[in-house]
C-alpha cells in the first residue's frame, strides 16, 4: 500500500450550509459506475446515510 496511488473518481466544492441531499446527489451520481448507491433518510431526529452495492 505504500507505493499505491489514490486515483480521483471526482471532486466537487460545496458551501458549508449545502444541504446534505445536495452531497449525496453528488456521490451517487460519482459512484454509479462503481455500483454504489447512497441512500439518505430519517430516524426520529437523526440523520441516517446507508451505502449499498449493486
Amino acid at each position: 500500500m505504500e507505493n499505491e496511488k489514490l486515483e480521483l473518481i471526482s471532486s466537487m466544492e460545496f458551501e458549508e450550509n449545502v444541504p446534505i441531499y445536495k452531497i449525496i446527489d453528488f456521490l451517487n451520481k460519482s459512484l454509479k459506475d462503481k455500483n454504489i448507491i447512497v441512500g439518505l433518510s430519517r430516524n426520529h431526529n437523526k440523520i441516517v446515510i446507508s451505502i449499498y452495492q449493486t
